[in-house]
């Protein structure tokens, strides 16, 4: 019923440019926006400037094929997907700078029967903000019916891994919230393009919410895991063991502590619902508070450390700047957090190791490698899971001080 011959995605970073792909993929002509220059040129040549498994490939294919194509402004399309970042501005409130600026630089190109498509994780209500300043910038349209009737227009979330993006794009239930029913058929029809699993309609709000109900939940059982290891280690036992055995009973699962949480999901969306509904959302915010401690509660113990080695300025080797294993993401890294800081305090010689980033310098930190790290440190502190760390052996960091925050030797 519905034809999608050409859809323009705003925004080609860590979600936008792999939708764009996949849509690309299957037959669908993508012209992908995005502010910066050098990651539309990059994207040009057939490149990723991310990283994620096998998007290289992908896009060297839609790129060849003429079906992706980047650049700097949006031009006519069937449907625009919004897919830029919403960040904080004060105390945790949620900024919709990107998205209102998005909205109004697509208006001139929006006609009547196009779709719009918000990706981005946003507050409920933020669907029809974006709605609103559209019909600001084109009261034709407004005035012609709105969305449902002049144009169309859905909250459509992502719910993708980094490090599996290309496969959950198409494997995952889709949740399509449109802004009224009509809305709600014509998403679903543009994401059955290349969504294998469900695309499940609800409403805009409804949608919204979704998305940072699943990233609160998860980001409550963190907090659970962190808040235990933290407890744990006042009472001088090993958490790795205490959450093995309480796992065994059978309608337990605790998940395992770390430095903290990031990445541009957990570390954030719950802010979002603690934002909208302040005195309601207790369990939420506390949960938040619990992730976001947890890194000066590493950095205590680095200095604990560093004090107990008697030495004036003792080098530290920090392991792992990425917020999650095996991907070159810093965004919201706690463990990017703790190192700069630990760097600043000036007590110490700070090492720092991230496998997945081969630039020498990242947020001011001089990068050095494993070995010159496990050569040269005084105090190892293992702050995420890569897998060239779990290749250590237990004799290359013998005699030295070790903070494990992800178990790999604890256990």
């Amino acid at each position: 019923m519905y034809k999608f011959e050409k859809i323009c995605v705003v925004g080609l970073g860590y979600i936008g440019l792999p939708t764009a792909a996949v849509f690309a993929d299957h037959g669908v002509r993508v012209v992908g926006v995005d502010v910066s220059q050098k990651a539309v040129d990059t994207i040009n040549t057939g490149k990723a400037h991310i990283v994620e498994p096998d998007l290289d490939a992908l896009l060297k294919r839609v790129v060849e094929s003429g079906f992706l194509k980047a650049q700097t402004k949006a031009e006519n399309a069937d449907a625009y997907i919004i897919a830029v970042p919403t960040p904080f501005k004060g105390d945790h409130e949620p900024d919709l700078k990107y998205i209102e600026a998005a909205t109004r630089a697509l208006a001139p190109t929006v006609k009547e029967g196009d779709l719009l498509i918000l990706e981005s994780t946003v507050p409920p209500g933020a669907t029809e903000q974006m709605v609103g300043w559209l019909e600001e910038e084109r009261p034709d349209l407004k005035s012609a019916g709105g969305a449902g009737t002049a144009f169309y227009a859905a909250h459509c979330p992502e719910r993708v891994l980094p490090g599996r993006v290309l496969i959950e794009l198409i494997e995952n239930d889709r949740l399509i919230g449109g802004i009224t029913d009509e809305c709600s058929a014509r998403a679903q029809a543009l994401y059955k393009t290349f969504v294998k699993s469900e695309c499940v309609i609800t409403n805009a709000r409804t949608a919204e919410l979704a998305k940072l109900t699943e990233n609160s939940f998860r980001d409550v059982n963190i907090a659970f895991a962190n808040e235990l290891s933290i407890i744990a280690d006042k009472l001088d036992i090993n958490v790795w063991e205490l959450i093995a055995l309480a796992n065994r009973h059978p309608r337990v699962n605790i998940l395992q502590p770390g430095a903290g949480v990031g990445g541009h999901c957990i570390a954030v969306d719950p802010w979002f619902i603690v934002d909208a509904v302040p005195n309601e959302a207790r369990l939420i915010r506390t949960a938040r508070e619990v992730n976001d401690g947890k890194p000066q509660w590493v950095i205590g113990k680095v200095k604990q450390a560093i004090a107990e080695t008697g030495k004036d300025k003792p080098t530290v080797a920090c392991l792992g700047l990425a917020f999650k294993p095996d991907i070159d993401d810093l965004r919201e890294s706690p463990a990017l957090d703790i190192t700069k800081e630990l760097n600043g305090m000036s007590i110490a010689n700070i090492l720092a190791v991230e496998p997945n980033i081969h630039d020498t310098e990242v947020g001011g930190l001089e990068l050095t490698t494993l070995s010159t790290a496990l050569d040269q440190s005084d105090i190892i502190v293992l702050l995420v899971d890569h897998k060239e760390f779990k290749e250590i052996s237990l004799g290359q960091i013998a005699n030295k001080a070790l903070i494990d925050t992800r178990g790999i030797f604890e256990k």
